[in-house]
């Protein structure tokens, strides 16, 4: 496996990193987890639980163009001259995730965006 089909297992990974984060919060509230209704609970979440629910839902949400261009500039004729620009980029992705859904729970939106534009740069230029 090369680093670019990597940095997309490890994308998908991260989508989960923050659903922990709302399972506890969820775990935290007064009736305890409600797996009857789960979605019902999570919209009642605040603070740190529902940012941590938005940093879950943020991550699906890119995660398909991510992995669509990643696997779309690995598997293209592109990736023969440009390894190592291919591989960086992915790589980049992932460390920006990484770096934006800190940001997101520990509650720095400018930081975040800015981020976020980032990220999505990345996934652009791997298109």
């Amino acid at each position: 496996m090369n680093l670019t089909v990597a940095a997309v297992f490890a994308a998908h990974g991260l989508i989960y990193v923050p659903r922990m984060f709302v399972l506890k919060a969820q775990t935290e509230r007064p009736e305890g987890m409600d797996n009857a209704n789960p979605r019902a609970q999570q919209a009642k979440l605040e603070g740190r639980g529902a940012r941590a629910l938005a940093a879950h839902n943020n991550a699906f949400e890119d995660f398909a163009p991510f992995a669509a261009a990643a696997l779309f500039a690995r598997y293209s004729g592109a990736y023969t001259n440009g390894k190592d620009l291919i591989d960086g980029l992915a790589i980049a992705h992932v460390a920006l995730r990484v770096v934006y859904t800190g940001l997101y729970l520990g509650n720095i939106p400018t930081a975040r965006t800015a981020v976020w534009i980032l990220a999505q740069l990345t996934t652009g230029a791997l298109f």
